[in-house]
């Protein structure tokens, strides 16, 4: 699996496109232009896309919390097929801290491999073409009124990819309690 975390703001940008002649594309802007939702996405392709979503910037707590969830399923893969689970990432800080780092040898002991790439290889993380896939298709030129809007555009937009390419989809929920 291919983990990475992106970023949607309320703005999006202006992709290439057509418009009649004469006439220049025009967008309205929306009262607002701060905002942004992070997804943190975890892809095994063509198998199922399995993801979170955050008002602001994932935190190691966070990201911990969605690998217990991979590390739970990843125990009962092992389990019932003898297999390991492999998550490819990069050395972003929240993947790396002292916080995910003492969990490492528990994910480990329930079949969750952990593999990052080298420095400055996003190019080999295959979960970035879904990420340009979702942003150049799923929600390029739109402006949302809110981070709600935002939120939910991307679920649709998540939902949408999903059934064009026939895989699963799971998004992780936080408890809010």
């Amino acid at each position: 699996k291919y983990l990475d975390e992106s970023g949607c703001c309320l703005w999006s940008p202006v992709s290439y496109s057509y418009s009649r002649v004469g006439q220049q594309k025009r967008l309205e802007q929306t009262q607002r232009r701060g905002g942004r939702i992070s997804i943190l996405g975890l892809w095994q392709p063509h198998q199922g896309f399995e993801y979170a979503i955050a008002l602001g910037s994932f935190r190691s707590s966070s990201y911990i919390k969605v690998m217990d969830s991979i590390a739970d399923k990843a125990l009962t893969t092992l389990t019932q097929t003898g297999r390991l689970t492999v998550v490819v990432q990069d050395n972003a800080s929240l993947h790396t801290s002292q916080l995910a780092q003492q969990q490492w040898q528990r994910w480990q002991q329930q079949g969750l491999l952990v593999f990052f790439l080298p420095p400055y290889c996003s190019e080999m993380n295959r979960i970035e073409e879904q990420w340009h896939q979702l942003k150049t298709h799923e929600i390029a030129g739109q402006m949302f009124e809110d981070e709600y809007d935002l939120a939910v555009a991307i679920m649709d937009g998540m939902a949408a990819r999903s059934l064009k390419g026939g895989y699963a989809l799971e998004r992780f929920k936080f408890n809010s309690g």
